[in-house]
């Protein structure tokens, strides 16, 4: 295999990941929902071998769960699940910040990007745009992770950080957004740390988490009340299931991606465009939306999700 197909391989291996990350994120791939590598290579219109190790790497991530029989299915997290996460988190940021300047270099260039997300991301949160919030909030402390010295330190947070999401978007969708669910502290976190408020910094944090605990307790309280079907746990290590229910289900077909349509697809390419690419498409282009929308693992921020049509293949992106 000469060096170009490798890297061609491994680049569409990222946005074959990428891409199925963003449709979990957006509900399109709920928790249980079953697939198979065959199943994802056909519709991608790509070799099985990228895929499989897309598959693998969300797998690590604890966003799939796999079995060597049956496939793949999207990680049903529990509310024990998600406080654990909860606490994993603040037990890592409360560490950094015991000796902020071994750990933490807060970059003043840094800044304005991530004052802009968190500008949007309050604006979602309080206008009860969930698909907004998630790609503002991924890419705002994504961002403020940049700050973070210990690069798998970082890595670490923001895996928890999607995996958080995973468990909450279906959640969010069924019950809908209030403030006694969402927490708006970003901007206070961003001029906390422009400051240099050390312990300001540790209150907007102890907000947060407090927050998602009690968010926690709420979800755990209701379960409780709804008897038979409600989520048991044991430990955190993701092998809780419904009452009854079992590891696997009967697999299901999985939607149409939205970042890819078509056979032989050379680059998946994001079905969501960013509000601060001001680019207009090629008319090449024009059965994609042109209006904005939200991708977390792009390199910038967007809005709502569309889908493109499922009967024009997408050209390769210029970006």
């Amino acid at each position: 295999m000469s060096p170009s197909a490798g890297v061609t391989r491994n680049t569409l291996r990222q946005q074959i990941a990428d891409a199925l990350r963003d449709e979990v994120l957006a509900g399109r791939l709920p928790p249980g929902r079953e697939f198979t590598v065959k199943q994802i290579a056909e519709q991608y219109g790509v070799s099985a071998t990228p895929v499989r190790e897309a598959l693998f790497d969300l797998s690590a991530q604890g966003l799939l769960a796999s079995d060597q029989h049956r496939g793949f299915q999207v990680r049903e997290f529990t509310v024990a699940d998600y406080r654990a996460m909860a606490e994993a988190r603040a037990l890592v940021v409360e560490g950094l910040f015991r000796n902020p300047a071994e750990r933490v270099a807060v970059r003043p260039e840094g800044l304005a990007s991530i004052r802009r997300r968190a500008a949007e991301a309050v604006r979602a949160a309080k206008g009860g745009d969930l698909d907004v919030l998630i790609g503002y909030d991924l890419r705002f402390w994504r961002e403020l992770g940049q700050f973070v010295l210990n690069p798998y330190i970082a890595d670490f947070l923001t895996r928890l950080r999607v995996q958080a999401w995973v468990f909450a978007v279906h959640r969010l969708r069924r019950d809908g957004m209030d403030e006694n669910v969402l927490w708006f502290g970003h901007e206070e976190l961003v001029e906390a740390l422009a400051r240099g408020d050390r312990e300001q910094v540790h209150a907007e944090m102890c907000s947060y988490y407090a927050h998602a605990l009690a968010w926690a307790d709420r979800l755990e309280a209701r379960e409780a009340e709804g008897g038979a079907g409600a989520e048991r746990g044991r430990g955190c290590g993701g092998e809780r299931r419904r009452a009854g229910g079992t590891r696997f289900r009967r697999a299901t077909a999985v939607p149409q991606p939205a970042g890819v349509a078509g056979a032989r697809v050379r680059e998946v390419r994001p079905a969501l465009r960013c509000p601060d690419d001001r680019r207009n498409p090629p008319e090449s282009e024009t059965s994609w939306p042109v209006t904005c929308g939200w991708s977390p693992s792009s390199t910038c921020c967007a809005t709502a999700p569309t889908t493109p049509s499922p009967k024009r293949s997408p050209s390769t992106t210029r970006r």
